[in-house]
C-alpha cells in the first residue's frame, strides 16, 4: 500500500468520525476523553512536518496536449486533497467522479455534518458539488479555468445519507469565456440546475497558484 493510499484510508475514517460526532449524543465523560484523544492525534500529525504539493510541468504539457488521460490526471494529481472529490481530505465529501462521454459526473453521499434543515443537505454543499463537477468538465477538454459566476436554481431538497449526483457539460465557448451547465439529482428527483461562467487561464500559472507548503 502506498503512502497516498494510506492517507485516503485515514481521511475516510476521519470523515466518518466527523459525521458520527454530529449525529450522536455523548456524555460529558466521553467528550472529555475525546478532547484528550484528539489532542494526542493532532500532536502526532503536526510532528510530521509541513507537506509540499507540486505538479510536474511535463504533466501539465501532456495534459493540455491531451496526451494524458484526464480522469487519471485529475484523480492522482489535482483532486486528492479536494474538499469535494479528494479521497485524502478528511473534511470533504469524498465524492466519486467519472466521465460519461463529454459529461462530467460526480456523486456523493451527503453526511450528517453537511446537514442544513433537518434531514436535508445544506444548499451550499450542493453548490460546492456543482462547482467541482464543472471543474471536472475543464479536465475533459484539457483546459484550466477559474469560476467567474455560478448561478444555482434549487428545485428540491437534497437528502442526507443518500447518493446525490451532479452532471455537467460545456455548453459554449467564446474565446476565454466558457459557459458550463449542470444538473443535480437524488434518484429520480431533480435537486438543482446551474449555469456558470468560467474564464480560462494559463495552465502553468494556474498550477503554480495552487501549490501549497
Amino acid at each position: 500500500m502506498t503512502n497516498d493510499e494510506r492517507r485516503i484510508q485515514v481521511a475516510t475514517r476521519l470523515r466518518a468520525l466527523g459525521h458520527a460526532f454530529v449525529d450522536h449524543e455523548l456524555t460529558d465523560e466521553q467528550l472529555d476523553q475525546l478532547v484528550i484523544d484528539v489532542e494526542g492525534l493532532l500532536a502526532r500529525v503536526v510532528a510530521g512536518g509541513p507537506r509540499t504539493i507540486s505538479i510536474d510541468s511535463e504533466l501539465v504539457e501532456a495534459f493540455t496536449a491531451q496526451r494524458l488521460d484526464t480522469v487519471t490526471y485529475l484523480h492522482e494529481y489535482l483532486v486528492s486533497d479536494s474538499v469535494v472529490a479528494g479521497g485524502a481530505n478528511p473534511m470533504g465529501l469524498g465524492a466519486r467522479h467519472w466521465r460519461d462521454g463529454d459529461v462530467a459526473v460526480m456523486e456523493a453521499v451527503i453526511g450528517k455534518a453537511f446537514e442544513g434543515a433537518p434531514g436535508r443537505s445544506h444548499g451550499g454543499i450542493i453548490a460546492t458539488l456543482i462547482d467541482e463537477t464543472m471543474g471536472f468538465v475543464l479536465g475533459l477538454h484539457g483546459l484550466f479555468a477559474l469560476t467567474a459566476r455560478l448561478v444555482v436554481t434549487y428545485r428540491a431538497a437534497a437528502p442526507i445519507g443518500e447518493a446525490v449526483a451532479a452532471r455537467a457539460w460545456l455548453e459554449h465557448r467564446d474565446g476565454r469565456k466558457l459557459t458550463i451547465a449542470a444538473t443535480v439529482s437524488a434518484g429520480d428527483t431533480r435537486v438543482a440546475d446551474a449555469e456558470a461562467l468560467f474564464i480560462t487561464v494559463d495552465a502553468t500559472n494556474f498550477l503554480d497558484s495552487t501549490e501549497t507548503d
